[in-house]
Parts: structure tokens; sequence; C-alpha cells
């Protein structure tokens, strides 16, 4: 049995998410490649338009996704958000990626969280090898998630998500592979604090993460499984006030991912049975070797090792609550991938409901991350003051 828009959906999908514009890059392109890549997607249109920082930035409803820390600080007793991007739109018509999340307050200081990542890779066709039509089969991955977070002081929080993960891009119709299935678990902690600098009063907030730390994840050989996109995220966040107002936040995330990186020699093909006895020494790297190695395996050293970090930086201007614009830009070098674009996007928030859009604006018209939109709603119900009959924290 063959098959046809699987290669390029499927099978391709790290390609595509690594590769968005490898053919502009000038240098030796050479990028870490992981199963379920969708993972390290920013899901919703806050943070997709401003570069998709989130580490550090003000906690919502889609805290838990990029911080688990966060969540002790959310301002509501109950949210709910829920996003949609469809994926690829320059490849393809049928990709679409959803979102659904939400928190509860169990008192003033800890939060309990849920949400289910969901991305439908569309209709592909299966044929024979004489090229006759076979039946068709609709490839899908996802990931519920279940976390929470806890205020162990006014300034700072630890949190923790627990994932059950989901990948099946064959159905099992094409011999020796199957559904691929993994748990992972996030770490998150979060600071926060004012300060004044000159005449001017800032809120600034700092935000680690790692996330996916689980088994590995196998779609044919179970002695040759597939690392998840372990990553740690590490951001900041400084707000200020301009006046009753307006206010305005600049973020920064910086992003690695935690396994073992590709091995390779200059002038070296890769069929060379040195590099391929070295990469498969590599792919049986247990979790913790996996992730202890990759700070320092990059075959280009230390230069190599700071290429492996993607960039995001991001600015929103609010108006009294109400309104929102924002911008951002992620960088990701050409020697790993070439993800380089600009996001922009609006929001607006009217009692219980808000909106946000996010649009993705390439380094290229030929990257195939071109077009890509995100559409978020939000619902937010009592802030602390009124659900606890306090002050509550709204620093945030």
């Amino acid at each position: 049995m063959t098959l046809t828009k699987l290669t390029l959906r499927s099978m391709l999908l790290p390609g595509l998410l690594g590769l968005a514009a490898t053919a502009h890059a000038q240098d030796r392109v050479i990028p870490i490649t992981t199963a379920v890549p969708i993972l390290t997607v920013s899901p919703d249109s806050r943070s997709g338009a401003m570069g998709e920082v989130g580490a550090a930035i003000s906690p919502d409803a889609n805290s838990a996704y990029y911080n688990p820390g966060k969540l002790g600080f959310v301002r509501y007793q109950h949210s709910v958000s829920t996003s949609y991007t469809p994926w690829l739109a320059g490849v393809a018509n049928d990709m679409g990626l959803a979102y659904l999340s939400g928190t509860t307050k169990i008192g003033e200081r800890a939060t309990l969280a849920a949400n289910l990542m969901y991305f439908d890779l569309g209709e592909i066709q299966y044929r024979t090898s004489t090229g006759a039509a076979n039946g068709t089969f609709n490839p899908k991955e996802y990931a519920f998630s279940v976390g929470y977070g806890q205020k162990l002081s006014e300034k700072f929080g630890v949190g923790i998500n627990a994932r059950y993960i989901r990948s099946n891009l064959t159905g099992g119709n094409i011999t020796d592979t199957n559904p691929g299935n993994a748990v992972a678990v996030d770490l998150g902690a979060y600071y926060n604090t004012d300060l004044t600098i000159g005449a001017g009063e800032y809120s600034l907030a700092f935000g680690g993460a790692v996330s996916n730390i689980g088994n590995k994840i196998s779609y044919t050989r179970a002695n040759r499984p597939d690392f998840l996109p372990t990553n740690l995220k590490l951001g900041t966040a400084i707000t200020k006030e301009l006046d009753a107002y307006n206010k305005i936040t600049l973020a920064f995330d910086v992003n690695k991912l935690l396994v073992p990186s590709p091995y390779y020699e200059d002038g070296v093909p890769s069929n060379d049975p040195r590099i391929i006895e070295e990469n498969l020494k590599r792919a049986d790297y247990g979790i913790v070797r996996g992730i202890t190695s990759s700070f320092g395996d990059s075959p280009d050293g230390f230069k190599g090792e700071l290429r492996e970090i993607n960039l995001s930086g991001g600015l929103e201007y609010v108006y009294n609550d109400l309104l929102m614009a924002r911008v951002g830009y992620f960088y990701e070098s050409p020697n790993s991938g070439a993800r380089q674009y600009l996001s922009v996007g609006a929001g607006v928030r009217y009692q219980v409901f808000g909106v946000d859009g996010a649009y993705l604006v390439p380094n290229s018209r030929a990257n195939p991350l071109a077009q890509t939109l995100r559409v978020s709603l939000h619902f937010n119900f009592n802030e602390l003051s009124e659900a606890f009959g306090s002050s509550g924290d709204t620093s945030n």
C-alpha cells in the first residue's frame, strides 16, 4: 500500500515546522526533529500575536500551556478560552489546530487547569502499488493536560501539568505502523514584583518552564522510538502603566529543545557508517541523558548550541483593559530551520467576554507558514475580589 497526501502532511510535518524557509538558508541546515512537533506551537492568539512569548506575560486561561507556574496568579475564579488556527494554509486547505483551555481557582492562592490540543492533518488518500485508490484516512494528534499552580508568596508561584499524548498518523493501515502514545509532565515557576526606575513605576516578571518531559513515542519499531519535544522556556516581561487608562508590556522568551542534536561532520556524507552509528547512538539515549546531553552535543560546539535557541519578542498595548494591540517577532537560526516571522494582532474585552486575533507575516512568500491566522475567544467569570471578598492579586 502506498499513499499520496500523507507524505506531504504527516510524514513531512516536522520538516514543514522546522524547515519553513530552508530554501533561503545559505549555510548547512540541520534541524532537530522530534515526534509530535505541534506541541511546540503557540495555540492561542494573544501569544501568537506577540512572537509566541508566554513564559512571563500576565496570567490568563492559557497560562498552563506556557508556564504552569503562573496559574496561582490567575485573576478570575473561572476562565475559559478556545482557539482555532487553519494550519499551513499555503500547503493544504483542510488542516487545523484547535485548542480549549480553562482554569478554576481553589481559594485565592491555587488554581486548577485543564486543556485539550487537537491537530487535524486533513484527509489522505491511500493507493495500492498499482496506483488504484484504496481508501482514505484522517490523521490526527491530540494532547490532554491537567495542571495545578500554587502561589507560594505574593510574588512567587510554581506549577505542574500532566499530559496524555496520542499521535495517529496512519491508522495502522500501513505495514508495521501504529499510533503513538505518550505521557509527559511540565514544570514551571513564575515571579513578579513592582519596581521603580527613575520616576516610573513598573511591574517586572520572570518565568521559566520545562515542558513535555516524558517517554519516547513509537510509530513503528518499539526499539527505535522518537523523543517528545522536551523544551526549556525562559522569559521576562516588563509592564508600564502610562496613566490610568493606558499600559504597555514588553516581553522576551528564549526556547531550546532538550533533545539530542543530529550528528554530522564537515565533508562527510550523512550515509557514512560513522555518522549513522553516532546518530543511532544518540537516538537510543534515555530521557534524562537526552536532556542533559542537549546542552553540549552540537557538532559545532558552543556556536552550534546558540543556533539551537529560538528567540521571541512581543509588545502589547492595552487601553482601559478593553482594547489591545500586539506585535511580535519569532527568530530561529537559518542553520536550525529558519523560521522567522513578524506577527501582529488585536483584542477586545467586554465584561466576561473577549476575542483575540493574530496574523503571521513570514520572511518569505514561499514560507508554508504564510497566511497563518489564529482566533481566540475568552470567557472570564468573577474577579478574585468578587469571588472571595478580598482584593486578590490584580497586579497582572
